[in-house]
């Protein structure tokens, strides 16, 4: 997993989609997403933290802006 369309596809693969208008909001959503399904034991400990490393660099990156 190496983009946001990675994350954006596993999530997608649960029958999750988010779209919100808002990229913070979408963010949010998408991190509190894949915890629960870490949480619920659906993906592995490396998704988890490959999918939660990539939407917080991505934060950064929007709040930048």
């Amino acid at each position: 997993m190496k983009t946001m369309y990675d994350v954006q596809q596993l999530l997608k693969r649960f029958g999750i989609f988010v779209y919100t208008k808002d990229r913070i909001a979408d963010l949010d959503l998408m991190h509190e997403e894949v915890k629960n399904l870490y949480d619920a034991k659906l993906i592995s400990t490396t998704i988890y933290q490959q999918a939660i490393l990539l939407i917080r660099k991505e934060m950064r990156i929007v709040k930048k802006l």
